[in-house]
């Protein structure tokens, strides 16, 4: 009988026990580790990338692969232009013949991954929106006409970003380590009226434009940036009551300080985190008094053990853009628009209706919103329809169109079976009705006044307080440097995530 510490006739320094534990946790791991790789391999496998302009035009291919055919640009742009032959909006994944395209529209591009393997949407969707905001960072704003100027420069930073089909790298601040290529800045074509039109359409907030490489290489003037972006979510009745309601926002910063010094911001001091600092709301006097987050994640930069102590937020900031801090509440808010629809009986024709919008803006008259858009769906029992603003449009009375005076429009984009108005440039305080006549098919009245809706509203409204009440108390850049003045920019914005009124 060999002693416990000798194996084959061998002595061993550890009883001989341990080395069998020791085996048997080897053979286990192994496996494991195989299945893992195969699963990581499967999910991060993407193989072309391309962006492709509103006429279907190729600006960026990079075949990684060489596995997905070389016709995929013409299929992709056929079925996200055409789907379903209804004119609608291609879903963000869909397959064709074994091919799977994963695609973003912003910037008035496509960014499309295309893969044969079943890979994860939401892998795909962040990395190609970290592509997006890599090209911002380096460009100041994305449009095609930047990325044809600067395709040299998107191939090397593509190489970076993805190697074989693999993701490694999608920081600004690292691949300005590695990317020496300087961009070709595209001065941006601005309309008046303090907004921004981007290409497609969109409309949204005045953005600063410009390259993170700017304030290292040419000297440019040293600023940051810091926005309270948050998306509104809301649903109301006809008579206007909020019957639910939620906030997802983010403190997003954009740093242009050579050097990356770091920065401290104190947020509001009567902040509370999650239902484990409920306790708290005794020391205030009541819960108008709190902004109350449901959820939230901070940088991994961050302290969070201060954060949770002290409401503040300590880092070396990034180059370029980041989201310091996103969040979400459920509490209620006061809704910056209520919408009342009505209809009535036509009272000269049994086969037309009228349709009556009135559009209260509930927020101070400091404020201005813009892009804002009332979009009321119609069933397809409606064959025409006339619309009728309420007041002439201040631009055509000033003469000064594109100088922030008020414009609305209503059209009946009959394709879409939608009703459209559009109003710009809308102060606080203000309120506006719209007239439509409805002519409809004989007999269909009635179930007319049941199927429209739910009307959506979509907006942009900058300017402070933030509907949850979060707000930025300071920010101190920590440089002990004589006259070292940096400017400090500070924004709030409120949009519309799925702002919906429905009258039934």
């Amino acid at each position: 009988m060999p002693a416990d510490n000798q194996l084959f006739g061998y002595e061993l320094p550890f009883p001989r026990q341990d080395l069998y534990v020791a085996l048997i946790a080897v053979l286990a791991f192994i496996p494991a580790v195989v299945l893992l790789n195969a699963l990581v391999n499967g999910v991060m496998n993407l193989f072309s990338t391309k962006k492709v302009n509103p006429r279907g035009d190729t600006i960026i291919f990079k075949d990684f692969r060489g596995n997905v055919p070389k016709t995929s640009t013409e299929v992709f742009f056929r079925k996200a232009k055409f789907w379903d032959g209804a004119g609608k909006d291609a879903p963000p994944a869909f397959h064709v013949d074994g091919v799977q395209y994963l695609h973003v529209k912003v910037g008035g591009l496509y960014w499309v991954a295309v893969t044969r393997d079943n890979v994860s949407l939401s892998l795909a969707t962040e990395l190609l929106m970290r592509l997006y905001w890599i090209c911002r960072d380096y460009f100041g704003y994305v449009s095609e006409e930047v990325i044809r100027k600067n395709f040299l420069l998107v191939y090397e930073l593509l190489d970076e970003v993805v190697d074989y089909g693999f993701p490694q790298n999608s920081s600004t601040e690292r691949l300005k380590q590695f990317v020496l290529m300087e961009p070709l800045i595209v001065k941006p074509r601005i309309p008046g009226g303090g907004t921004m039109k981007l290409p497609g359409g969109a409309t949204g907030p005045t953005e600063v434009i410009k390259s993170v490489l700017d304030t290292d290489r040419t000297g440019a003037k040293e600023e940051i940036f810091v926005d309270i972006v948050e998306k509104l979510t809301a649903i109301f009745d006809a008579n206007g009551h909020q019957k639910s309601s939620s906030i997802v926002g983010a403190i997003q910063i954009k740093s242009y300080l050579s050097g990356s010094p770091p920065i401290r911001l104190g947020l509001s001091e009567n902040l509370i985190l999650g239902r484990r600092d409920q306790r708290m709301l005794s020391s205030y006097g009541s819960d108008a008094d709190v902004v109350m987050l449901d959820t939230y994640s901070i940088h991994e930069s961050v302290d969070a053990e201060r954060f949770d102590q002290e409401r503040v937020l300590e880092l070396v900031p990034p180059d370029g853009h980041f989201a310091l801090m996103n969040y979400r509440s459920s509490r209620s808010f006061r809704p910056p628009f209520r919408v009342y629809p009505l209809v009535e009986d036509d009272m000269y024709s049994a086969d037309k209706l009228t349709l009556y919008l009135r559009l209260l803006a509930e927020y101070p008259a400091t404020k201005t919103a813009t892009g804002v858009e009332i979009t009321v769906p119609l069933p397809r029992s409606v064959q025409r329809v006339h619309c009728e603003t309420d007041a002439p449009n201040e631009a055509k009375l000033l003469a000064l169109p594109g100088k922030g005076a008020f414009e609305q429009s209503a059209e009946w984009r009959e394709r879409d079976r939608k009703l459209v108005w559009s109003l710009k440039n809308l102060k606080g305080g203000r309120e506006h009705t719209l007239r439509c006549r409805l002519t409809v098919e004989p007999g269909t009245v009635e179930s007319t006044k049941r199927d429209y809706g739910p009307i959506m509203a979509q907006f942009v409204l900058p300017g402070k307080p933030s509907a949850s009440g979060l707000d930025v108390r300071y920010m101190k850049i920590l440089k002990e440097e004589k006259n070292y003045a940096p400017s400090r920019w500070f924004r709030v914005v409120a949009m519309a995530n799925s702002y919906q009124i429905r009258p039934h």
